[in-house]
């Protein structure tokens, strides 16, 4: 079963350029607050309608422009699950799951079968109000598939959860949709969400999708500045090649060894802070620093450093150090840094 999205919306502000496939289990659509996110998810659902542009699920045509398809949201057979839940407060639990049957002639049983499977068969008679927010969510999630959809959207289901419930209430859906044989759109802003729950995920940023790449692939290898920045790389500076063949970092006053080409369209430098390395002294990819400060966490340190030819206002570089370590790394220390080549990511500004 395979979901396939090409559509554009055309906004005052804003152009939304959403294109990809998706198929059984969970692809994560990950991007900042206002990147077109929850906007696709609406025209998939049938609740906004693109200006352009193809939907199809499992062969099925739901929008289509150029032949003037453009099928009723309950027509859809589309699952989608609302940031707030969006349950009926003054309807039970039993009767909230109700709602949403299919088989109006047996929604009772229904709604007892699927509040059995979710687990809230004692909730049955409660209201919304009386129960937990991991309830809630149960709940509305029970009353979608009570209307037997062939694929779910969820839109940042688990933003509304306080952290300490977060981790068990995300557990706990998550082996729920893996019985679900169809496709599972998740909109986050969250690389642990993506990294935990999905197989695949679509990078969007500023209203254009990016090629699907798997979840490793976005953390080992991102391609993209927006890409990097959302796969949690903490220095990103832009870069060029020399006439040399040097590698040159402007922000940072750099001129490193660099023996691979680059990619086509390098515009930027991407480093973790883990993949940075203290040096004896002078070397090759080597270069001098000055401490700005050491913060405190838990399993390493966070040095922010300045590379002796940084410019006044480059930003300044992360770097891991394990607790313990006995170099010095105090404030307005010099400390040699070695940048390996293999720890580089390079780039395109897209």
């Amino acid at each position: 079963m395979e979901l396939i999205v090409d559509i554009k919306k055309y906004l005052r502000d804003f152009t939304l350029e959403s294109r990809f496939s998706a198929g059984e289990g969970v692809t994560g659509l990950l991007g900042a607050s206002g990147c077109g996110k929850s906007l696709t998810l609406k025209c998939i659902a049938g609740v906004e309608r693109p200006d352009e542009g193809y939907i199809e699920l499992d062969g099925r045509v739901l929008f289509d422009s150029a032949k003037g398809v453009d099928l009723l949201p309950q027509k859809r057979q589309v699952g989608y699950l609302f940031q707030s839940y969006a349950l009926f407060p003054n309807m039970t639990v039993e009767q909230n799951i109700a709602a949403g049957a299919a088989d109006r002639k047996n929604r009772r049983e229904e709604a007892r079968h699927l509040a059995e499977t979710f687990g809230l068969t004692p909730c049955l008679e409660r209201y919304p109000r009386q129960i937990s927010g991991g309830q809630q969510q149960r709940t509305a999630l029970a009353r979608i598939l009570a209307s037997r959809p062939r694929a779910l959207l969820l839109d940042e289901p688990f933003s509304a959860l306080d952290s300490y419930l977060k981790w068990q209430i995300e557990m706990d859906l998550m082996s729920r949709l893996d019985r679900f044989g169809g496709p599972v759109l998740l909109v986050t802003h969250s690389r642990d969400e993506v990294c935990r729950q999905c197989c695949r995920v679509c990078v969007m940023d500023r209203g254009r999708s990016q090629p699907m790449q798997s979840a490793e692939q976005l953390l080992r290898a991102p391609q993209t500045l927006s890409a990097a920045r959302l796969s949690g790389c903490e220095n990103l500076t832009p870069v060029r090649l020399g006439e040399d063949g040097s590698l040159l970092v402007p922000d940072w006053g750099l001129a490193l060894r660099q023996t691979a080409p680059l990619p086509e369209k390098t515009a930027y430098l991407g480093v973790r802070a883990g993949q940075l390395r203290l040096a004896d002294g002078p070397g090759e990819d080597c270069f001098l620093c000055r401490v700005l400060r050491r913060v405190a966490g838990q399993g390493a340190d966070t040095l922010l450093l300045r590379p002796t030819g940084a410019a006044a206002d480059a930003v300044s570089l992360r770097m891991e150090m394990s607790i313990g370590t006995e170099k010095d790394a105090e404030l307005g220390a010099a400390l040699w840094v070695r940048l390996p080549e293999e720890s580089r990511l390079f780039l395109r500004d897209e």
